[in-house]
Formats: structure tokens, C-alpha cells, sequence
């Protein structure tokens, strides 16, 4: 049975106080920090690189999960190892050889990710299952923050799981209290949240909450 990992997305904190964010949310339970990576290219918008990570690092010793919505994501490989990163997730949509870009994030000692957008088949994920250490499988279209959360991918999350019952599937995008158990029930156990943590009354319930339903869910699987 996988464990529920609560990954708070870092895109909706204080970015001038980032350190300090960072150390709140392990404090209040996070299991992994979510860092959103965007080029301006893959996804209109442009945001946190190998830098910040770098500058973060030595502050935190937080688990640093990157999502890289960028074109060509072989090229950042060796920049965000050095840089500090702990996972690196490339969209599948994005690299014309992820057999190859698996082997060089894991040969650099990350753990490699694969995403896929929500229009995106599951199924191009499978070749690919047995060499990735996490799948998110996007609840959103990429690139903003704040989307309404799209039920209709969670039988995307049902299927994978189904398939693999030991991979870790993460769900990223609109995922708050009221949606929470329909993505653990499809068998979501990496949770990715941004708004409905950091904008809390009481971010620590909300991450209490998110982990009581993965597990919950799990359990009856």
C-alpha cells in the first residue's frame, strides 16, 4: 500500500519570505515542498528555476519536488541536480526521448517524475512505469494557479493505479477539502495543493485532512 504525501505548492506562498514558508509547512506536516518550473515556452507563464532552488537549499532540508512545465527539459537536468533538487517530473509531452531523460535524472541521483496534461492519454505513461518513481497526472491545464479541479481526469488516476499499484500518482491543481476524497478514492496518494493550504484559516487541518483521506482511502483499496 502507498502512503499519502502532502506536497504543498510553493507557487502560492510568500515568495519573499520563501525560506521561512518552506520551514512552516514541514512544521505543519508537508511531506514534500511542490515547486512549480515554468520557461515561458511549454506554458505562457515564467516563474521558480535551478536558482532559487539553489539559494533555498541550504535553508531547508525539506523534500523538493520540481515540476518542470518546460520545452526540452533535458537541458536542465544537471542544473538542478547540482542546484538541490530531490525529484525532477518532465511532462511527457515535452521530450522526445524519455526513456534516455529517465536515465540521466536518476544517474544524476534524483527520483524522475513523469507528468501528463490532462488531455494527455494515461496510457503513453505505461512503457515508462517500471523506471519512474512518481506519475502526476495534472488537474488542471498547466501554467496558472487558482484552475478548478477537472473530476474527469481522476479516471486517468484509477487506471494507473490499477495497472500499478505501487507507483506513486500525484494530483496536482484545484485539489481542496471538498474534492480530496474523490481523488484518494481514484487512488491519488501524492497531493499537491496550493490556494486551499497556504490561504487556510489552519493550513495544519487542511494538511491533516488531505493525509486522514489518502490513507483512509487507501486502506480500503
Amino acid at each position: 500500500m502507498v502512503v499519502a504525501k502532502i506536497a504543498p505548492s510553493l507557487l502560492s506562498s510568500d515568495f519573499a519570505c520563501l525560506a521561512q514558508e518552506c520551514e512552516r509547512m514541514l512544521e505543519l506536516g508537508a511531506d514534500y515542498l511542490h515547486m512549480d518550473v515554468m520557461d515561458g515556452h511549454f506554458v505562457p507563464n515564467l516563474t521558480l528555476g535551478a536558482p532559487i532552488i539553489k539559494c533555498l537549499r541550504p535553508h531547508t532540508k525539506g523534500f523538493l519536488d520540481c515540476h518542470l512545465m518546460v520545452s526540452h527539459p533535458e537541458q536542465w537536468v544537471d542544473d538542478f541536480a547540482s542546484a538541490g533538487a530531490d525529484l525532477f517530473c518532465f511532462h511527457i509531452e515535452a521530450t522526445e526521448d524519455a526513456a534516455t531523460l529517465i536515465d540521466r535524472i536518476h544517474a544524476k541521483g534524483m527520483k524522475a517524475g513523469m507528468a501528463v496534461k490532462p488531455k494527455t492519454p494515461i496510457d503513453v505513461v505505461y512503457p515508462f512505469a517500471s523506471k519512474l518513481d512518481q506519475v502526476l497526472v495534472m488537474t488542471v491545464e498547466p501554467g496558472f494557479g487558482g484552475q478548478a479541479f477537472m473530476p474527469e481526469c481522476m479516471q486517468k488516476v484509477a487506471d494507473l493505479r490499477s495497472k500499478f499499484p505501487d507507483i506513486d500518482i500525484q494530483v496536482d491543481g484545484g485539489l481542496d477539502p471538498d474534492n480530496i476524497g474523490v481523488a484518494a478514492k481514484a487512488g491519488a496518494n501524492v497531493i499537491v495543493a496550493g490556494s486551499s493550504i497556504f490561504k487556510a484559516n489552519s493550513p495544519g487541518e487542511v494538511i491533516s485532512l488531505f493525509r486522514k483521506t489518502v490513507d483512509e482511502a487507501q486502506a480500503a483499496m
